[in-house]
């Protein structure tokens, strides 16, 4: 990665380790350190093809070591001890870069150069053999913090090979004319070290996408059925020959069930003939006659 230091900077101990850390990375990108915008001092702003991310860099003031936390209110922490950043001025690291985030991009604007999207880090750079994690958290988004020194500079590389996920649109004379903006065009590298480190010639292409003509719409012919008509047919054919089916079925089983069991013999009904009533005959009677 090319880094170029703005003359008469005098940088702390974190920051000429993340000079180191950076000079080490073989990766495609241009890192300007204390550049100066609208008015702001920002400590490190680095491009790569596919974006531009603003740097806050800090160190410890002791040593320290266990899980970081940021939460948004109240101070940072490292296993329950309040983070000793050498951090100078007022306001929170993450309040710190996103002044910068906005002066870069305030400046450009001025300049009628693109921005595009500008991401921002604020970077810790804790002791060498001190171990801090984990060593990289998301703030919010585009806002990140990262962990890092020579001796466990991965998660730096990380970020910086991947913070943006857009296409490669920083080609090497965007490059130039940005910081040419920021009042860097005597310390910014030349076009032809530009490309030979990575950065584009020019935008590349978006990809085409080829355009598929829509199947014309065939019209039902008038008279003759379509195929969901003709399946619609079936189906009804189908349900009617499954019903009878069904219904021949159970006629079926009944008259089985009657044959196999014939009603007993003592159910059949037997005839007997009825006794013809005994003819009427009148009978005299006399006066006083009993029984009669």
């Amino acid at each position: 990665m090319l880094v170029r230091i703005r003359p008469g900077a005098q940088l702390s101990g974190a920051e000429r380790e993340f000079v180191a850390c950076l000079q080490s990375y073989p990766t495609t990108g241009l890192a300007m350190i204390h550049v100066e915008a609208d008015n702001r001092r920002i400590d490190a702003a680095v491009w790569t093809p596919r974006g531009l991310t603003v740097l806050e860099v800090h160190g410890f003031l002791r040593r320290q070591s266990g899980v970081l936390s940021t939460p948004i209110e109240g101070p940072w922490k490292i296993s329950d001890a309040v983070v000793a950043l050498d951090a100078e001025g007022s306001g929170s690291p993450s309040d710190r870069v996103e002044h910068g985030i906005y002066a870069v991009k305030h400046t450009l604007q001025r300049a009628l150069q693109d921005p595009g999207h500008i991401c921002g880090a604020v970077v810790l750079v804790p002791f060498r053999g001190a171990v801090v994690r984990p060593a990289r958290t998301n703030l919010r988004p585009g806002l990140d913090v990262v962990v890092g020194n020579v001796a466990d500079a991965t998660e730096l590389r990380i970020y910086l090979e991947g913070f943006s996920a857009g296409p490669r649109s920083w080609t090497a004379d965007r490059v130039i004319g940005a910081c040419d903006a920021l009042g860097l065009a005597d310390l910014a590298p030349s076009r032809a070290e530009l490309l030979d480190s990575g950065f584009e010639e020019k935008m590349p292409e978006p990809t085409k996408t080829i355009d598929r003509q829509a199947k014309p719409r065939i019209e039902p012919t008038p008279g003759v059925p379509t195929k969901q008509q003709t399946y619609t047919g079936w189906a009804v054919v189908a349900v009617a020959i499954l019903g009878m089916v069904i219904v021949l079925g159970v006629i079926a089983t009944a008259l089985a069930h009657d044959t196999a069991q014939p009603a007993p013999a003592g159910d059949v009904g037997t005839t007997s003939p009825t006794p013809s009533p005994t003819p009427y005959r009148p009978t005299t009677c006399w006066p006083f006659q009993p029984n009669c």
